[in-house]
């Protein structure tokens, strides 16, 4: 009798894993599922997937064993330490993966091999949850390392002053500490995919070489050799994303609003793609056709002239492909060897590390060209300049429980003016103004481990979300919903204006009087003299607060990271010291014990 397809709902599967083992199937002829099905019955009679790869070494055969540190916030690190657990296993490797929010000074002591995986957070900062383990290594008790090897690999963002700093401050302490580093530190920026894997292969290299370590049976290479962005159609990806069609593309703000912003309904029917609460929509943007143009103009070159190894036209080009905005410190130094100006120069110098600052604030890469010309410039040597155009992350503001076939974005049109020029938004504006309903734009999940609801749908949850940050919290509620979750939910959200700017207010009332959303409360900045945010009605409301993060409630922030979470944390600091009458140090120790144990959870951007 024939099979129906796989489901969450017939299977003890997940619905991302359902659909992932259907699309596999399409692809099977009847040998390869017979070889499948030895394989997996093999792996579980094997104790599960931990040592999957090496089920066919011999049982008494000990194989050298290399440890993978992660450090991460949103999941990027941690998955970058799963393939490399897999590509290490088929290397001859007993592979160990470890969250640095789980590990400690006798872990760290038993290691010999060791790869960090850590990217920085804010203004280089470590992500949360590494701050202890990074404390650790960098303060008194830190453990003597040598004999132990090491490397780093560094995931950042070149568009902040402190690039790659949590990396650096790993890679030079753990050799301060006395281990031997045995591959030089890779620092990653957003589009890391093909550095890291150079990373993982090479540093595997280095330690075959040192430990003799032989590789696993040729079965299981195909599985481990995949590459960090899978090329398989059936895997939608950052280097492979989904066309999806534009279904609604409307304004939420009222009108008179200072702000605009949009919700955005994206069909993702047939694609297979999947996701949970919290996990983000990758929208592969375009630059603004105005901008390139200025652009080329300002650089004096033909707009069809061929660059790169694809051949594309210059305007294809920086449409498509390059950043050509954002000022990193990466592109002015490269910029600033081929104009060869002093100026430059000096602004990259430690001394001039302020005005750099100061400079490259509200500035785009236009006025670097304009105010450092340099004549006779080629186009392909500006492309050269450039880093690749990255994805931009939007918290996905639907559930795919109650809408399969959907995405839904709530998207800030980034508009403003500085130094005589009108800027915007790469990716709002290309959402806002070039694409309308029924047009498509190219998109792929980014999942988030470290922002899920809760396993149990008793536990009580605390979500503080202004602006667009509410986006995960309405899928938070609709899958809370669909799920019949009977633990409590209190909603904290912000914005400028209550008559304009009330985000998705019928949803929050109607779900407010179906019982669902038990709290709402709201801080409208700009509706009296003084100005009131989120964090102090997190301490208007400070003991039921309290209660509810007692009675096991977690507590979830999205939106800004520079200012608001940052206020929304201190707040957070100071009820739990007054409420529960601690010292400093034990409230600062409470807050990271509900960071630990996944009841603190923050999604800041």
């Amino acid at each position: 009798m024939a099979q129906g397809p796989l489901l969450d709902t017939n299977s003890p599967l997940n619905a991302e894993q359902a659909a992932q083992l259907n699309q596999l199937l399409l692809t099977l002829h009847s040998d390869q599922m017979a070889w499948i099905s030895g394989y997996l019955a093999g792996l579980a009679a094997g104790g599960g997937a931990a040592n999957a790869l090496v089920a066919e070494a011999s049982a008494t055969e000990q194989l050298p064993e290399i440890t993978i540190l992660f450090g991460s916030e949103t999941g990027n690190a941690q998955g970058i330490a799963k393939l490399v657990a897999e590509r290490a296993q088929v290397r001859g490797f007993q592979a160990n993966v470890a969250d640095m929010a789980d590990f400690r000074k006798p872990d760290l002591k038993k290691v010999e091999n060791l790869m960090v995986i850590v990217s920085t957070h804010g203004e280089g900062d470590p992500p949360d949850p590494a701050e202890e383990f990074y404390a650790l290594i960098h303060g008194r008790k830190a453990p003597t390392l040598q004999g132990k090897r090491f490397t780093v690999l560094a995931l950042g963002d070149s568009s902040y002053e402190n690039f790659c700093q949590t990396g650096r401050d790993f890679d030079s302490r753990l050799e301060s500490l006395g281990a031997e580093r045995i591959h030089p530190r890779v620092d990653c920026d957003i589009d890391f995919d093909d550095l890291a894997s150079e990373w993982i292969d090479g540093v595997l290299e280095c330690f075959s070489k040192l430990t003799g370590a032989e590789p696993r049976p040729s079965n299981v290479v195909a599985f481990a050799s995949r590459s960090l962005a899978k090329a398989d159609k059936a895997l939608w990806s950052r280097k492979n994303p989904y066309t999806a069609t534009v279904l609604e593309n409307i304004v939420l703000n009222g009108r008179g609003s200072g702000k605009e912003t949009r919700h955005i309904e994206l069909s993702i029917e047939d694609s297979g793609l999947t996701f949970e609460p919290g996990d983000s929509l990758g929208v592969v943007a375009q630059n603004n056709p105005f901008y390139v143009e200025r652009l080329i103009e300002t650089l004096g070159v033909q707009t069809d002239t061929a660059v790169g190894d694809g051949g594309s036209s210059l305007r294809e080009a920086l449409t498509q492909s390059y950043e050509i905005t954002t000022i990193t410190r990466p592109f002015l130094e490269r910029y600033a060897a081929l104009a060869e100006s002093n100026a430059l120069q000096g602004l990259l110098s430690e001394a001039g590390k302020a005005e750099l600052r100061q400079y490259i604030h509200g500035r785009h890469i236009l006025d670097v060209i304009q105010d450092y010309p340099l004549k006779g410039l080629a186009a392909e040597d500006f492309i050269g300049t450039l880093r690749k155009l990255p994805p931009r992350l939007y918290s996905i503001a639907s559930s795919h429980r109650v809408a399969p076939d959907e995405a839904h974005l709530t998207v800030a049109a980034v508009r403003y003016h500085s130094h005589g020029s009108d800027r915007e938004g790469v990716a709002s504006t290309f959402l806002a103004d070039r694409i309308a309903e029924g047009e498509t734009v190219p998109v792929y999940i980014d999942q988030n481990p470290n922002f899920r609801l809760p396993t149990d749908p008793q536990v009580p949850i605390i979500m503080v979300g202004p602006g667009t940050g509410v986006a995960p919290f309405r899928a938070f509620l609709a899958e809370r919903e669909e799920l019949a979750a009977n633990g409590r939910n209190w909603l904290f959200f912000g914005d400028r204006n209550f008559q304009t700017d009330f985000l998705y207010q019928a949803e929050w009332l109607n779900w407010r009087k179906r019982g669902l959303l038990t709290r709402i409360d709201v801080a409208f900045s700009r509706d009296q003299a003084e100005k009131i945010y989120v964090q102090h009605r997190l301490r208007a409301h400070a003991r039921e607060l309290y209660a509810w993060i007692e009675e096991g409630a977690s507590f979830y922030v999205c939106g800004d990271g520079e200012g608001m979470a940052h206020d929304v944390h201190q707040a957070l600091l100071d009820i739990v010291r007054e409420q529960g009458s601690l010292s400093d140090d034990q409230a600062l120790d409470y807050v990271r014990r509900l960071q630990k144990e996944k009841r603190y959870r923050k999604d800041v951007y």
